[in-house]
């Protein structure tokens, strides 16, 4: 950056001050009204930011609850959709199911021929002493 930019930051900077200065000491007459009772000058100036600043950190509170509570729901409705999905699952299984007995005899028929001879060897070895 080159230095006339940095002066004429700087004397931005300075300016804007001097204008916030001048707006709170010759403020626009800024007031408070609670429960029809005007608080004017100073006192309504130092009320006005004290609440401003409570309501945001009220604010901010109350965005804080609401985030945990939308995490919690979705976090449930993920658990309730997952729940549904295994569920779906299952009752197409369970009407699919007779369909598919006419696969399943040949594939058990394979599954026992294949398992005989190891049982077979497994007991072979079982009787050898060793």
């Amino acid at each position: 950056m080159n230095t006339n930019a940095k002066k004429l930051i700087f004397a931005a900077v300075i300016f804007l001050l001097a204008i916030a200065a001048c707006q709170s000491i010759f403020g626009d007459g800024m007031h408070v009204n609670i429960d029809g009772d005007e608080f004017d000058g100073p006192v309504g100036a130092v009320m006005s930011v004290f609440f401003g600043g409570a309501g945001i950190l009220l604010a901010g509170l109350i965005m804080t609850c609401v985030a945990v509570f939308l995490c919690l729901l979705f976090a449930g409705l993920g658990i309730l959709a997952v729940a549904g999905v295994a569920l779906a699952a299952v009752i197409v299984m369970a009407c699919v199911s007779p369909l598919l007995l006419p696969l399943l005899i040949p594939i058990g028929l394979y599954w026992i021929f294949v398992s005989r001879p190891r049982k077979q060897r497994l007991q072979a070895t079982l009787q050898q002493p060793v």
